[in-house]
């Protein structure tokens, strides 16, 4: 998990490091302008600088215009917004050194949401950060502890099984396709076991089962099992706990077989 001593720690560990910038990468938006004006708006506002009202002359007849914007000397026109333009794209310029390159991107990447390794890893490739840059920068967050494969996986067991339902051969081929060690992802759906799982399958029928009323009984057993079924949820315990579920909704089910839905 991300802590913020440790990205402390690497930032000012990290030589060259920026300092003051957000966690995403991305500055916000400029304070001020880079042009001046001379404080006139459309018909109405202070006086300009000839001391004259923006809505009429000297002798007090109207004067044909609207108030207009005063160019600096030298100043050239620009439709996009001039030197704002200019220095907002130097500010989004990206570092040269690759190292920091890798680092500004993982940073950005780990801002509120925490990634695996490997996820990191293909990010860093598909931008065309060399091998050996980010190889130093996602050894040196493992240290710090920025990138944590383990607790990404014990989290999103956790949230995935109470959020989703899912049950641990769903979650752990989740795992497989975030680049999670096999080893890890063991120690992680070991979390649930065998009573658990079906205790949640019960209380996913449940809900389900009224919407299925109406339908025939062998529709609404593949249905129900259906569901269990792809989140991961073992034959044997999906059909066991559907059958349970419709006797109690008053369906003859001894004629069901135990065939594969």
């Amino acid at each position: 998990m991300t802590r913020r001593t440790d990205w402390a720690e690497y930032e000012s560990a990290a030589s060259g490091a920026p300092r003051g910038r957000g966690i995403a990468g991305g500055d916000g938006p400029a304070v001020g302008g880079d042009t001046e004006y001379d404080g006139t708006t459309e018909g109405t506002g202070p006086e300009d600088g000839d001391g004259a009202r923006a809505g009429g002359s000297r002798d007090g007849r109207p004067r044909g215009g609207r108030g207009r914007r005063r160019r600096t000397s030298g100043e050239a026109p620009a439709a996009d917004g001039g030197a704002s333009s200019s220095s907002r794209a130097e500010r989004e310029e990206p570092p040269a050194d690759p190292v920091e390159r890798a680092r500004a991107i993982c940073l950005r990447l780990l801002t509120g949401t925490p990634r695996t390794r490997k996820q990191l890893a293909d990010a860093l490739r598909k931008r065309e950060i060399p091998d050996e840059a980010a190889e130093e920068v996602l050894s040196r967050f493992e240290q710090v502890g920025l990138i944590d494969d383990g607790a990404f996986a014990d989290a999103w067991v956790e949230s995935r099984h109470h959020g989703r339902g899912l049950a641990r051969r769903a979650l752990a081929r989740e795992l497989r396709t975030k680049g999670v060690d096999p080893t890890l992802i063991d120690a992680a759906v070991s979390q649930l076991d065998s009573e658990q799982e079906e205790a949640t399958a019960r209380e996913l029928i449940a809900r389900k089962v009224r919407a299925t009323r109406g339908l025939d009984r062998d529709k609404r057993l593949r249905r129900l099992a259906g569901m269990l079924a792809r989140k991961g949820y073992p034959e044997g315990l999906a059909l066991r706990v559907v059958r349970q579920a419709l006797e109690e909704e008053g369906e003859d089910t001894h004629l069901l077989g135990d065939e594969p839905f």
